[in-house]
């Protein structure tokens, strides 16, 4: 915090300079202070700007108005079931017997929102849940078990390779190679997105935390942990040919009939690390035979478009986060918390001139008429 500013000399004073200078030291503290967050004065410090902005020379071009990353998607909504047992773990009102209300989102990977839903890789699940205290959490879980990228350095040179090549339009097949080359946690990720099947529907494909967080019971003793949303859905794997020839929009079409039919369900499982587990590097699975706790029941009863739904302007941050559950040291969570601000924050900017100039479309229309 900057010290306050000296009061001005009293009338009459013959030397305003010093005066003069303390106002200036202080506009140079606080101007070095804007510099250094946004990283003029470190070139290569990795800045939430500079990430957002490697996310969006990733999509090769910028969808105004659309998220930066996971672009397309529905809202969707319904309730949270808890189980109870989740309590023996946190103090968290959620994980509590009872329903609690949510508001959701259901995307495919991509910066753009006009990409084909069955040929999306990655499938993600966001949840808002606000308890009965008017406590937050919310949630962003993807469809891999495990991350890419071991740091929040190594996802950004992720993210750079990934960069279309402006004489092709796409990224460069040799850069990309060389950076999975250098890195296990890539190769690891590759081996998965190759080997692993792809569902037929959101509603029967699993979302991860990835990250790992802490629960904290009501004893103040802390349990890492992460959590996957596990389908009740029979799993029925996607063919190819599917993949190449289903519609633009074949996920959300799928999902909204599903839903006409009767609610979509997952069982949220908490996983309980054990010793030597590491809760830093999101890269890192954990062994199968850890703890495993469920803890509830998600359940999405209706899905809608994203332009008018209520997740439209909802940031899933998931470090907003009710007591009982706290961050851990894993630094690419802390990364996508800053990242996903960054990329709300353009996007509510994106709106709000749309909607300014739609005003003063409107307005001349009146004006002709």
């Amino acid at each position: 915090m900057p010290e306050p500013i000296p009061a001005p000399p009293p009338s009459g004073a013959r030397h305003p300079l010093p005066w003069l200078a303390a106002i200036a030291a202080v506009v140079g503290v606080v101007a070095l202070a804007f510099a250094w967050v946004a990283g003029w004065l470190a070139p290569d410090r990795l800045t939430p700007a500079r990430f957002t902005n490697a996310i969006q020379a990733a999509n090769g071009e910028v969808f105004k108005g659309f998220r930066r990353a996971h672009a397309k998607g529905v809202c969707v909504s319904g309730y949270f079931e808890a189980s109870g047992e989740g309590t023996a773990l946190s103090t968290a009102t959620v994980l509590a017997r009872g329903r609690t209300p949510l508001t959701g989102r259901m995307s495919i990977g991509g910066g753009t929102p006009y990409g084909l839903d069955a040929a999306a890789r990655v499938r993600s699940m966001a949840l808002r849940l606000v308890d009965t205290e008017g406590d937050e959490w919310r949630m962003a879980m993807n469809s891999f078990p495990f991350f890419g990228s071991a740091s929040a350095r190594d996802f950004y040179e992720q993210t750079l390779a990934a960069r279309p090549d402006p004489a092709t339009g796409k990224p460069d097949p040799a850069k990309q190679a060389a950076f999975v080359a250098a890195h296990p946690a890539a190769q690891r990720f590759a081996a998965w997105a190759k080997a692993e099947p792809w569902s037929t529907s959101w509603a029967s494909t699993a979302y991860n935390s990835v990250n790992t967080f802490h629960f904290v019971d009501a004893d103040v003793a802390v349990h890492n942990v992460r959590w996957s949303m596990k389908p009740q859905a029979r799993f029925v794997a996607m063919a190819p040919a599917q993949r190449k020839s289903a519609d633009a929009d074949y996920l959300a079409e799928e999902l909204a009939r599903r839903l006409a039919a009767g609610p979509a369900r997952w069982d949220m499982i908490v996983t309980v690390a054990g010793a030597g587990d590491d809760s830093s590097d999101p890269s890192t699975p954990w062994p199968d035979d850890r703890r495993k706790v469920n803890v509830g029941t998600v359940v999405i009863e209706q899905s809608g478009p994203q332009a008018t739904g209520a997740c439209r302007d909802l940031n899933f941050d998931p470090l907003i986060l009710p007591p009982g559950v706290e961050r851990s040291d894993d630094a690419i969570l802390a990364a996508r918390s800053a990242v996903y601000s960054t990329s709300f924050n353009r996007r509510q900017r994106d709106i709000a001139e749309g909607d300014a100039s739609a005003a003063t479309g409107e307005a001349a229309g009146e004006d002709a008429r």
